[in-house]
């Protein structure tokens, strides 16, 4: 399904999540931080750029995973990304919603 975010129009699934990496741009991420009330800071983008990185490696996230990646901590993660950290940063970021998250 097609949603318009930040002036493009990007496919998404049900739950908002991009299906098209390739149309991930920093200001989507902007308008997808913005619909969770999220203001994204250089921390946020240090995240975000883990997250993708990871993604292109074929490598499964989780929040345990994340904590010991060197980038964030557990603690920051939630304070950088409330109310279901995962799923708001891997939408953030314009990758699928991780297998570990319900």
């Amino acid at each position: 399904m097609e949603t318009q975010l930040a002036n493009t129009t990007v496919d998404v699934n049900e739950e908002g999540y991009l299906t098209n990496f390739a149309q991930w741009t920093p200001a989507v991420a902007e308008a997808i931080a913005n619909s969770l009330n999220i203001t994204l800071t250089p921390r946020h983008w240090e995240v975000i750029k883990y997250l993708q990185n990871e993604y292109k490696n074929d490598s499964p996230l989780s929040i345990r995973k994340i904590g010991k990646s060197g980038v964030v901590d557990i603690k920051e993660f939630y304070q950088l990304f409330p109310n279901a950290p995962l799923k708001a940063a891997t939408k953030i970021a314009g990758i699928p919603k991780p297998a570990s998250c319900i």
